[in-house]
């Protein structure tokens, strides 16, 4: 597989992890089931059969 051909995989399924996890954290605040104070979620990530264990902690202010 060529370097352009990785890049583009790549930033394809990245769009598609932030769009639908957009999607998903909105649809949770406006159902009014996330409750009060700020949001704490968790991203991980990993690979299947392969040695990747990566995760991203933060906060998402709620209105």
């Amino acid at each position: 597989m060529s370097e352009e051909a990785f890049n583009m995989s790549l930033r394809k399924f990245l769009k598609q992890v932030g769009v639908t996890s957009q999607r998903e954290i909105e649809e949770l605040v406006r159902s009014g089931k996330a409750g009060s104070g700020p949001l704490k979620v968790r991203m991980h990530l990993t690979a299947e059969g392969e040695p990747l264990d990566h995760v991203v902690e933060g906060e998402i202010q709620l209105p």
